[in-house]
């Protein structure tokens, strides 16, 4: 059985959750942070994983 979940990540500036992804909450405890682009804020911000 995997142990894969979703997660939300929203970006740091606007709070806006932007995108979704996978990680394996048993091998991975620190929370997610990407550069990735908002279309809100329209350029790349630092997205951190949020709660469900």
């Amino acid at each position: 059985m995997s142990q894969d979940q979703l997660i939300k990540i929203a970006c740091g500036k606007c709070s806006r959750i932007n995108y979704w992804s996978r990680k394996n909450r048993k091998l991975v405890t620190r929370k997610i942070e990407l550069q990735k682009f908002c279309k809100w804020c329209k350029k790349q911000t630092k997205h951190k994983e949020s709660k469900k």
